[in-house]
């Protein structure tokens, strides 16, 4: 790992709140910023395959507007003149929307989604949709329909998934922000495998509509119980900005919640941790974990507590692993007769692993127990918050692994499902609570490892505000990939 050359401080590299900030104080023009991502994208994207689809006569049109208010003394918001990359699963009007899905090769919504609504009203300019894999069913960067997306740090790796484009750019400079998915981790995942912060907020702070109107497409959006909308950014001081435009309630997400409660940006300021009460859980009990992941978070924990002053304490959560439940509930909230209509047409062309879950013959019962196995997991997570503030844990159990599988098949010496590598992620999907992933170090072989951050339900301020500390404890954005 090395720091970025002072070629990286070009204006791809600054991050959003300092884009921003030259933006709005007329230091630099919206025009300048896009053109530069964009140039960045035309010689980098080549190889990472991080977007699937480009806008950039829309964008350079939409930035050359916004210099024109600026011009005339208008504030457009926030995020006025930052590029943004859209994730490939999340409705953008007017821009193809594939889902990487054959499905859905040429689908163009009429509506945006409601976190893109939010983007553009304050001033954020798109300048494409990122890759993903199929549908979201996998946390990998591989799809049938685009090339793979591979990661920044080593393009022979994954850079996880299934918001793999948006990390990939994020990671690269092709994108100073860009909005994921996450349904099992699919936002803190990939910003684990790509050093980056990834956030995913207690359910409900930020709404999720598919922008279909009145119709919901199979596939699309489809996992209500689970599904939420974050960032991936350079720095939680980003993410903080992010969701001030993100977050609050949409009566078409009957899921929202307010977050008057919340002054995002404060939490992200410099704050005395002192005292945080701090779970930490190498493994939740059960799961297989790389060594060097094990020994990056161990470090990581040790600042918490050494130079942090968090009061730090072994503990596991308890239950049993709720993998094979997870998969149930997936497939419960998912439109199983529309996703078989679609494998019926595209079946031949789809993913293997999402087709042989959508065929498999679920029953009543493994939904109902699936659901019972999830109020456990959120009963005995209530009770063992109640004694801490937080918990952290490594995000992924490996760091990032080859492009051409879904995930390893043997974790320290372990034999353990393909899937297992997750285990950190999902069950926050399950509960709802807070979750953030922020760079913890490297392996020995340079590889980023992220460090997790879980609060209490509905303390999303708690967890910006740790992940905030420790950022500056260990600082990280000034470290690049060198593609």
């Amino acid at each position: 790992m090395t720091a970025a050359p002072d070629t990286n401080r070009a204006l791809w590299g600054l991050s959003a709140t300092e884009l921003t900030a030259g933006v709005r104080g007329l230091e630099i023009s919206p025009v300048e910023v896009v053109d530069a991502v964009l140039d960045r994208i035309a010689d980098v994207d080549g190889t990472l395959a991080a977007y699937c689809t480009l806008v950039p006569e829309q964008a350079r049109a939409r930035a050359g507007a916004l210099a024109d208010r600026l011009a005339r003394g208008a504030d457009p918001g926030p995020l006025t003149g930052l590029p943004l990359g859209v994730k490939d699963l999340i409705s953008t009007a007017g821009i193809r929307t594939t889902s990487g899905s054959p499905a859905y090769a040429d689908f163009v919504p009429a509506d945006d989604d409601i976190v893109v609504e939010r983007s553009l009203a304050a001033g954020a300019v798109v300048v494409g949709k990122t890759n993903a894999s199929e549908f979201g069913y996998s946390a990998t960067g591989h799809n049938p329909l685009f090339p793979t997306t591979r990661n920044p740090w080593n393009t022979a790796l994954t850079p996880g998934g299934s918001s793999a484009g948006s990390a990939a750019a994020v990671a690269a400079g092709l994108a100073p922000v860009a909005l994921g998915s996450d349904g099992g981790g699919s936002v803190r995942v990939p910003a684990a495998h790509c050093g980056l912060v990834g956030f995913k907020a207690s359910m409900g702070r930020v709404p999720v509509w598919p922008g279909c109107r009145d119709e919901r497409l199979p596939g699309v959006s489809g996992w209500e119980s689970l599904e939420h909308i974050g960032p991936l950014t350079r720095t939680v001081a980003d993410t903080a900005l992010m969701m001030s435009v993100l977050a609050g309630p949409d009566p078409r997400d009957r899921h929202s919640v307010p977050c008057a409660d919340v002054d995002w940006t404060a939490a992200a300021r410099p704050a005395d941790v002192t005292g945080l009460r701090v779970a930490y859980s190498a493994d939740l009990g059960y799961l297989a974990v790389d060594p060097e992941v094990r020994r990056v978070v161990g470090d990581a924990v040790r600042v918490l507590e050494r130079d942090l002053g968090c009061r730090v304490e072994a503990a596991d959560p308890g239950w049993p692993d709720p993998g094979e439940a997870f998969a149930a509930l997936i497939a419960a909230d998912t439109d199983l007769t529309g996703m078989r209509r679609l494998i019926d047409v595209h079946g031949e062309r789809m993913s293997p692993h999402l087709v042989a879950m959508m065929r498999r013959p679920w029953t009543a019962e493994q939904f109902t127990d699936a659901n019972l196995v999830r109020k456990a997991v959120v009963n005995r997570m209530a009770r063992f918050m109640s004694a801490y503030d937080v918990l952290v844990t490594p995000t992924t159990a490996v760091p990032a692994f080859p492009v051409d599988i879904q995930g390893p098949t043997v974790i320290d010496g372990r034999a353990v499902p393909d899937t297992a590598w997750t285990g950190f992620t999902f069950p926050q999907n399950l509960t709802g609570q807070p979750a953030i992933s922020v760079p913890a170090g490297t392996t020995r072989d340079g590889l980023p490892v992220g460090l997790q951050i879980t609060g209490r339900h509905l303390a999303d301020a708690d967890v910006l505000r740790l992940a905030a500390a420790f950022e500056r404890a260990a600082p990280w954005a000034d470290r690049w990939p060198a593609p």
